[in-house]
């Protein structure tokens, strides 16, 4: 079965699950009106269904390659990167000042997911060129924003990040690349990084990263680190591409997955930059390129664990064994469980997005507050459940899951990099006990209440639905209330895992009862709710018991013990 693009399930969203409308209805999101939203998603729908759906298996077996220095992709990829480029998809919600369109991020979440879907490895291209242009917007001086934000919005060119080195992987702060003053307002940007993500390609004129660096005498640690834009051709006056910088692709990773896309080592050898912000602040600009791609990586997630259902379910309607293995038990619990956990995980990412719209619209620190918590919520659980929905499709396929003509493996050797790439997501739960605390809970609390009074009002008409959420909502805000007791932070950490994916079972619930409400608790969107607040919601109270048995038992073997 051909991939569909799951419009309606955006719309539905949209209109009944989130706080969309009252995007819609804040002056700086006045020009996303409904007739245009929907334009925008049918469009997106077809881009990907028509164009990049069968680049998919072409970016598998054709990947990305390094030929005498100059990086070569799959066969097609550049044409469609062109469409996309042209059709304005780049930037959707990129400022119009510089040529954007303005739309919500919750538009552009919907795009990433769908783009993931069916080429993920071409949709990293756009999504990193997003999360630069916001980076620019946010921190730039205006003289790089009017040379670089026009051509990155308009497709011209593309963006990357550049933050790893090999011995500086999580922990940025042990960064070696160097910058020098020229004396001209420029620096000699001079190391290595590994793991760029489109660090080189042939769709267009020039390539522009944005490189993490420390300067003469910076202070130690990650407080020491400056961001510095450079580009693969120096722009001329004009912003023509002119003279080549020095830098230079030193080799492309062999990956599990995302063949298509070039994971390039990149070399910098006194590369000319320019400052991106202050100095010595570049965390906090190159942050606000990863809090976006943070959240892309998560519809990412949910990109192919859509994609992985929709091949199980083709596959599971046409296989004969027995009857149609669809109407077997247990590949009808596979399927449910695919189907209900995707449309959580896309629930909570679209209310992740939407808070990010308010908080830009409003600058409403309530919003603000909820994005940042929804945020490494909507990266872990997305992604897991990502990679946990293409295993189970190999499930469902059976022994011709583990063969790679049948196309079902792809899905799960793409998105595996998901959980880990744009900061794991050991390190995203530990960021929600922790700096996602630090206001003594209040965010997470008043999305409980929120949680709680919403199950309170429809317990009366749907009290099989309600009430469950209800209480684990009450257990999951006593969890809160012993993270916020505990004065070792270990025990925070050694419990985050399972804490965020019950936070996330939580939240899935409480989308799931609102889907149900909207239609009545009558229609295939009730039955799915009800497939998942009675089977998966559960899973929270074994979690939160994990979550609150401290650290002891995880330190009671040493290194020694383990090795034995």
């Amino acid at each position: 079965m051909p991939y569909r693009a799951p419009v309606n399930d955006f719309r539905f969203i949209f209109d009944h699950v989130s706080e969309f409308a009252q995007v819609q209805a804040t002056k700086r999101f006045a020009e996303a009106t409904p007739d245009m939203v929907e334009a925008i998603l049918d469009g997106a729908g077809r881009i990907c269904e028509e164009v990049l759906a069968p680049l998919r298996r072409k970016g598998d077996l054709d990947p990305a390659r390094l030929e005498n220095g100059v990086v070569r992709t799959t066969d097609g990829f550049k044409e469609a990167y062109q469409q996309l480029a042209e059709g304005g998809w780049i930037a959707l919600s990129a400022s119009p000042e510089h040529g954007g369109m303005g739309l919500p991020i919750a538009v552009t979440t919907a795009f990433n997911e769908m783009a993931a879907a069916t080429a993920m490895s071409l949709g990293l291209c756009p999504l990193l060129t997003q999360g630069q242009i916001e980076a620019l917007e946010h921190h730039a001086s205006d003289d790089l924003k009017e040379l670089y934000l026009p051509k990155l919005i308009s497709g011209e060119w593309t963006g990357t990040m550049n933050l790893t080195e090999p011995q500086a992987g999580s922990d940025v702060g042990a960064l070696k690349t160097k910058a020098e003053p020229k004396g001209d307002g420029t620096y000699a940007i001079s190391g290595q990084k590994i793991y760029i993500t489109w660090g080189d390609h042939d769709f267009t004129d020039n390539v522009c990263h944005l490189v993490l660096a420390r300067l003469p005498d910076a202070p130690a640690g990650t407080k020491g680190i400056s961001l510095f834009m450079v580009p693969k051709f120096i722009p001329d006056a004009d912003g023509t591409p002119g003279v080549a910088n020095d830098l230079k692709v030193v080799s492309l990773e062999h990956k599990m997955g995302i063949h298509g896309s070039p994971t390039a080592v990149m070399q910098y050898d006194g590369a000319t930059g320019w400052l991106v912000g202050e100095e010595n602040k570049g965390m906090a600009a190159m942050f606000t390129m990863m809090n976006n791609a943070r959240l892309a990586v998560g519809a990412q997630g949910v990109g192919c664990a859509e994609g992985a259902y929709q091949h199980a379910l083709a596959y599971a309607t046409e296989r004969q064994q027995m009857g149609r293995i669809i109407d077997h038990a247990d590949v009808r619990r596979m399927l449910l469980t695919m189907k209900a956990d995707t449309f959580a995980a896309r629930a909570i990412a679209v209310n992740c997005a939407v808070a990010i719209d308010m908080e830009t619209a409003t600058h409403d620190p309530e919003w603000k507050a909820r994005a940042a918590l929804l945020t490494p919520i909507a990266k872990a659980f997305a992604t897991d459940i990502g990679c946990e929905v293409a295993s189970t499709g190999i499930q469902i396929h059976g022994g011709m899951g583990y063969v790679e003509e049948t196309g079902a493996a792809q899905f799960l050797r793409d998105v595996r990099i998901t959980p880990i790439y744009e900061g794991t997501n050991g390190i995203q739960a530990m960021d929600l006990v922790g700096r996602k605390m630090m206001d003594g809970g209040e965010a997470a609390f008043r999305l409980l209440d929120e949680i709680e009074a919403h199950a309170e009002s429809v317990r009366h008409d749907m009290p099989d639905l309600a009430e469950p959420v209800w209480q684990a909502s009450e257990t999951l805000r006593e969890a809160v209330e012993w993270l916020l007791a505990q004065s070792d932070t270990r025990a925070r950490a050694a419990g985050s895992v399972p804490f965020l994916r019950a936070f996330a079972r939580v939240l899935g619930g409480h989308y799931h009862l609102r889907a149900a409400l909207a239609e009545q608790g009558e229609g295939p969107r009730s039955k799915l709710a009800r497939f998942y607040i009675t089977r998966l919601l559960p899973e929270h109270a074994p979690l939160l018991t994990h979550a609150m048995s401290g650290a002891d038992d995880l330190y009671a073997l040493s290194a020694d013990d383990l090795a034995a």
